[in-house]
This record gives structure tokens, sequence and C-alpha cells, in this order.
């Protein structure tokens, strides 16, 4: 049974009344209403207003278009919501949308969505708590907005670039956020988020319990975490890039108590660990697939809160981290299934010239074990003096290793091919066609050629 969370019209009615109340601030100001020129406005009609700054908040509750053609800036005077879309089939482009309340608990915003079948997209959406709210919305498309939070609030108190509440079906596409706290799907599934940008904020996005959503082709930069996937099964994740997600808590993708998903094509560079996993998958008899990605420069390739199975990594790419797989708990990470993926700390050959090596790439913790349980250490990591003992340790243990993983069939590929691939802007200059390759790709193309 699904509990009935609609609006009633007792609820309206005050929401109205504190709308009004606010609108009086902002006109005193000397704008006029943008309200008025929403009810003078037929159902299913288009208003093209004037170009100029007008007072908020606005109530849209019938389907129309409402087109700012850049020129147009709705301010609500720092109180409340600036524009809540209470219909079905309504749309929202053009528009500068300013100044909202700072209420987390009202969660303030750009835009609230609070119906199905509507577009917001080619919007300013500047100095609002929030961005675009989606609470128990269907079908909606949020397209092509710039968006970006209270700028004097510190990170934690910023409110989300995009956050979608028991909400099914919306495509989240095309957007750019900077200075947001996160981009938030919460209860929602079957959700698109394509081709997103996001930086300077601290999730760049954050699945909670939330099922069958696709992740494709976002680029993240500079947040504190890349992808966040807690308690959210049959997620789609590919063709990602993510980069500098650093400091202590920075990580390109983590996993928490999460099954059957697809990882794959995902560049994850110059963070401070690449993929995070604990206890995934969750589900029995279930497996968590990570295909092509390239995990490389970052501090820690692959950490395992814990010692866990059902992980397959097949066809990867782990090229230049300062350490390569890490389990806690002096755990191994060799329950997984690790199968032709490159390894830049390989240390064979290919005699036989098929790419593969001939012998299996293996990991084991030697001084690793100083800092995985002193973790204060880790700041060394990378020293010459942990890297003396580490090699000290392979001379001559003082205890008998630990395999962590096992790779019966590496990749054997150039080293300077492979590093050259994974900078960023590597590719900016060559042809549209060539800028499609992903590092990946081009990782392969150059193994061919060997």
């Amino acid at each position: 049974m699904t509990a009935d969370f609609s609006w009633s019209l007792a609820a309206k009615t005050i929401v109205l009344v504190l709308c009004a109340a606010v609108f009086q601030s902002a006109a005193f100001a000397g704008y006029p209403s943008f309200q008025a020129l929403v009810d003078a406005t037929e159902e299913n009609g288009v208003l093209k207003p004037p170009p100029g700054t007008y007072a908020g908040p606005v109530i849209v509750d019938k389907p129309m278009v409402i087109d700012g053609q850049g020129k147009v800036t709705i301010d609500n005077g720092g109180k409340g919501t600036v524009v809540l879309l209470d219909t079905n089939g309504a749309t929202l482009k053009g528009l500068h949308l300013t100044n909202s309340g700072e209420s987390a608990n009202d969660i303030d915003s750009g835009v609230h969505v609070r119906g199905n079948f509507n577009v917001i997209k080619d919007n300013v959406i500047d100095d609002c708590l929030f961005g675009v709210d989606l609470q128990q919305s269907k079908n909606n498309i949020v397209r092509r907005n710039t968006i970006s939070s209270k700028l004097n609030f510190g990170i934690g108190q910023r409110g989300d670039s995009v956050r979608l509440w028991y909400s099914f079906n919306n495509k989240i596409t095309d957007n750019v956020t900077n200075h947001v706290r996160d981009m938030v799907v919460w209860y929602s599934a079957d959700n698109e988020i394509l081709r997103n940008t996001g930086s300077n904020s601290r999730y760049s996005l954050h699945f909670m319990y939330s099922r069958y959503n696709l992740v494709e082709g976002n680029v993240y930069n500079n947040n504190q975490v890349g992808i966040f996937l807690m308690y959210s099964d049959g997620v789609i994740v590919r063709n990602n890039r993510i980069t500098h997600a650093a400091g202590p808590t920075g990580l390109g993708i983590g996993f928490k108590e999460t099954s059957d998903l697809t990882i794959e094509n995902n560049q994850i560079l110059y963070c401070s660990t690449g993929f995070y996993i604990d206890v995934s998958p969750f589900q029995p008899d279930t497996t968590n697939t990570f295909t092509n990605n390239l995990v490389a420069y970052n501090g820690i390739g692959v950490r395992f809160l814990n010692e866990w199975h059902g992980n397959v990594f097949k066809k990867n790419g782990f090229a230049g981290n300062l350490t390569q797989v890490v389990v806690s708990g002096r755990g191994t990470a060799n329950k997984n299934i690790w199968e032709d993926n490159f390894w830049s700390d390989y240390e064979g050959f290919d005699q036989d010239g098929d790419g593969i090596g001939d012998k299996p790439y293996e990991l084991y913790a030697y001084a690793d074990r100083l800092w995985r349980d002193e973790p204060y250490a880790q700041f060394f990591k990378g020293s010459p003096m942990l890297e003396t003992l580490d090699f000290l340790e392979r001379l001559a243990p003082f205890s008998k290793p630990q395999l962590l993983v096992r790779d019966k069939m590496p990749v054997v590929a150039r080293l300077d091919q492979i590093m050259e691939a994974a900078k960023p802007g590597k590719n900016a200059e060559k042809q549209p066609e060539e800028r499609k390759k992903s590092a990946l790709q081009l990782l392969r193309e150059a193994r061919d050629k060997l």
C-alpha cells in the first residue's frame, strides 16, 4: 500500500498566503509581479515576458510555457522558493532565478516540482539554497541549467543542485553545477543522470535506496566525493570522468551494501581513493561488475573496507596509483575475480607477444601492513622510509606476506602510453572523432600496435 502524500487544499492555501507575503516584500522593493503575468496567461498558453527583473515567488498551477529568452530575472527577496510548479505539462526556460530563502527545512529552492511531464531547461539558478527539487514527480526533464547555491554558506550548509525524492522516470541531463552541496537521488528509480558537469561541491552524485537508475557521460571535478551508491541496486554507471576527489575522505566511486551494479568505461583520476567498496554486493548470489575502467594516479586504486567477495574486475587499467589495492583488517581481495586487467607495477614479460603477461600479476602486503594498521602512517606512503621498508621485506620478509590480488591474465602494454592516455586534456587538440575515444580505448590501440 502506498501512502498518499498529495497536498491538501489547506496546505496549498497556507503556501499561497506565505507566498503572497513574500511577494509583497519583494514588490515593495520596486519589482513588478511575475505572478500577475502567470495569472493572466491562459491554460496551455505561452508567456514571453518583457525583459527585466520581476518579483517572486511564482506559483504555476496550470500547463503553460514560460520563456524568459535569457532576459528575465525573478528575484525572490531572500525568502522561500522562487517558482513552484504545481501542475503537469509546464515548461520553464530561459529564466534567471535568484535570491531564494535560506531554510533547509523548507527546502527553499529555485524550482519546486510537484507534478509530472514538466520541463525545466536553459535556466540560470544562483543564490538559491537548493536548485531544482522534485518530490513525488514523474517523467520530468531538467536540462541545460546552470546551478549554484548560497556562496556565503559552508559546503555542508548549502543545498543540493538537483534533489529527487520518491520520483521516477525523470531525466537530469546536461546541467552545470558548481558550489552546491550534493546532487541526490533518494527513494527514486528509473531516472537518467546524463552528461552533467559538477565541480567544487561535496558529493557530485549521491544515491540512497534508489534502484535501476542510469548514470552516464557525467564529468565531476574537484568535489570531495565523486559518486556514492548506498543501498541502491541495479544501477548502471558508465562513461563518466571523475577527477581530483581529494582530501581525507576523497574517493571516485563508493559502494555501500549495493548489489547488481554495472560499472564500466569510467575514468577515475587523481583521487585519494578510486573505488571504495563496503560490503558490496550485499544481496546473496549477486555480482558487481567492473569493466573497462581506467583508475589512474590515485592514492589507492581500490579500497575494500573489509574482506569481501562477489566483485568481478575485468579489462580495467590500474596505472600509476601509489597503492593498487588495499583491504582493511588484514583481509584479502582475492575472493573477487581479477582477470585481464592492466597493472602498471606488473613485473613480468610477454615473450609470445599476445598482449598477456607470461606469469600472473600478484600483489602482496609487505610493509603496507604498517600504514593499514596505523592510518596516520599513510601520510608517509611513497616516502623513501616506507619504500625502503617495503624493499627490505620483499628481500627478507619478517613474516609471511599476504596475497591481496592475483590476476591470472594481466594485460601488458607500455607504461608511457598508459600514462599519456590518462592525462587530462590529452586529446583536446585531436579531431572530434578522436576526442570521443576514452583513455582506455587509446590504451588498447597502443597495445595493439606493439
